[in-house]
């Protein structure tokens, strides 16, 4: 069984994200966070957009700051929403927030996680995608949900966990833990094979 064979490594989740320790936490597996010391998230705007997150997690893995010693395995992913082909990260601010989920509202986007596991002398990358259906938002709805939950840590300025995940999404197709911003069941595979090979 993974968690079994897990033991034997220091796993670290290098991702400030409250979902993602939530999530990892739910799989079984035993976690440490680190910092990621260089966090650089740009990438070349002529890139195909589906491998951005992936690229993306892969970079945060090189910016821990510190070499992995032997039996670290380090966990880095990275969330994008794509919608009409425009790429939506985290809103700068609250009128970001209200454009990028004016843009949601009634339409279907994708959310894209590109995830990066690395241990000293290993490396492997992959990305999950989920199709996402928005209902018709009122101008009240998307005001009353940046009040109440401040989404400027979320990209495409939603969480699919709070309120506006409960009455805006009518559809998905799917992993909805990728949604939330680590696709656990995916996960869990990769690692499998990952500390396999």
């Amino acid at each position: 069984m993974l968690l079994h064979k897990l033991k034997k490594y220091n796993v670290i989740l290098a991702s400030a994200s409250p979902r993602r320790h939530e999530l990892i936490k739910g799989l079984g597996i035993d976690f440490t966070y680190e910092k990621i010391q260089d966090d650089d998230e740009s990438f070349d705007s002529s890139m195909e957009v589906e491998i951005v997150p992936e690229y993306i997690a892969k970079k945060k893995s090189l910016g821990l700051g510190r070499n992995l010693v032997e039996k670290e395995l380090l966990i880095t992913a990275d969330t994008m929403v794509l919608c009409d082909g425009e790429i939506m990260g985290k809103p700068l601010n609250r009128e970001d927030a209200v454009l990028m989920l004016r843009k949601l509202s009634g339409n279907k986007h994708i959310v894209l996680t590109g995830v990066c596991l690395r241990t000293s002398d290993s490396c492997k990358t992959f990305t999950a995608k989920t199709d996402v259906w928005f209902k018709e938002l009122s101008d009240e709805e998307i005001n009353y949900y940046i009040d109440n939950y401040a989404p400027y840590d979320k990209a495409g300025s939603y969480g699919a966990q709070e309120w506006i995940g409960y009455i805006a999404i009518s559809k998905i197709e799917g992993s909805y833990f990728n949604v939330m911003g680590l696709p656990v069941h995916r996960l869990y595979t990769e690692l499998g094979l990952f500390i396999s090979e």
